[in-house]
């Protein structure tokens, strides 16, 4: 494989450049699940909603709206791109819809949620 150059260093490593390729080109899929991911949860409300799944294992739309102090329809609004993403499901019980998370994707919501630190109140 013929590697075009576009560093201006004067002795690039061929090598690494296509270990770096290779690497990059075998995780494709992962990459994109995760970046898919990390783009639902850098808004500031689905992180919150993704937290509170993930502690309280399922909640309903009513129940997030009074702990995150907004309406149901914005609630909604939120739940269905982060499930439009496939980062939740959703269970039926009566008329109330419960959402938790699919397991596949805790491990990396997991990392990002114990970086995430409570503030200290000073007594």
């Amino acid at each position: 494989m013929k590697l075009e150059i576009t560093c201006t260093r004067a002795e690039a490593n061929h090598k690494q450049l296509l270990n770096c390729m290779s690497t990059l080109n075998s995780m494709d899929v992962s990459l994109e699940k995760t970046s898919k991911l990390l783009s639902i949860a850098g808004n500031e409300v689905r992180l919150k909603i993704l937290f509170l799944l993930n502690m309280e294992n399922e909640l309903c739309p009513c129940d997030l709206a009074d702990i995150l102090k907004m309406s149901v329809p914005a609630i909604s609004q939120h739940i269905r791109k982060i499930k439009d993403a496939g980062i939740i499901t959703a269970r039926r019980e009566g008329q109330t819809l419960y959402y938790s998370l699919n397991e596949d994707k805790t491990d990396i919501l997991n990392s990002i949620f114990k970086s995430i630190k409570p503030k200290i109140k000073i007594a």
